[in-house]
């Protein structure tokens, strides 16, 4: 199993992060960069005014990295591929609570989980330091390789493997919500100045 955790701070406010963060998939510019998402769907949205809370299931597909050649013949999708890569369905449930200015978002894979596990958990926080100015994200990843785990180097290369990739596409995601959030700051400066 590989557990790793990243840190970053975003140098604007939690509101326009999250905002920015819930466009991220949605975002016309962010294909390229998110070329590895295949689609996104709402599943469930609710919304508790009184407590200023959200909740939502959003369906993900993503391709895969090329999987190890022992994978793919466990695998006739994969097998298949030109690429050697494969789909995978994933959910995503999110938290919002804006009283609190927290939001909390858990990823899971719900296929391939015969042969891969995947889970990522991410909050989004004011900084400590400078809460009306910066956001603190903080994401929490741990892959397991479960038909290897017998075979601990094999999985152990998987799992690395697979880290690695998941480490590339957190760094592409936090590069769109970055964009997403200068984007946000130009467009309030435009329309503050435009009320003047």
């Amino acid at each position: 199993m590989v557990v790793y955790t990243q840190e970053h701070v975003y140098r604007h406010p939690w509101d326009r992060v999250t905002a920015a963060a819930w466009r991220k998939f949605t975002d016309p510019a962010s294909r390229t960069a998110l070329s590895h998402v295949a689609d996104v769907h709402t599943l469930h949205r609710r919304v508790d005014p009184e407590a200023g809370r959200l909740q939502a299931a959003r369906s993900i597909t993503v391709r895969s990295p090329p999987l190890p050649f022992i994978l793919r013949r466990l695998l006739p999708a994969a097998a298949s591929s030109p690429s050697g890569a494969a789909l995978c369905h994933c959910v995503e449930t999110s938290l919002v609570d804006a009283p609190r200015r927290a939001m909390d978002v858990v990823v899971r894979n719900v296929s391939l989980r015969g042969l891969i596990e995947v889970e990522e958990r991410s909050t989004y926080r004011p900084h400590p330091e400078r809460p009306e100015e910066w956001t603190q994200f903080r994401q929490e990843t741990t892959i397991r390789c479960r038909p290897l785990s017998a075979l601990a180097a094999v999985a152990e290369k998987v799992e690395t493997r697979c880290a690695e990739r998941f480490l590339q596409n957190s760094a592409k995601g936090r590069e769109v919500v970055e964009r997403i959030c200068r984007y946000l700051e130009a467009e309030a400066a435009g329309a503050a100045s435009s009320a003047i």
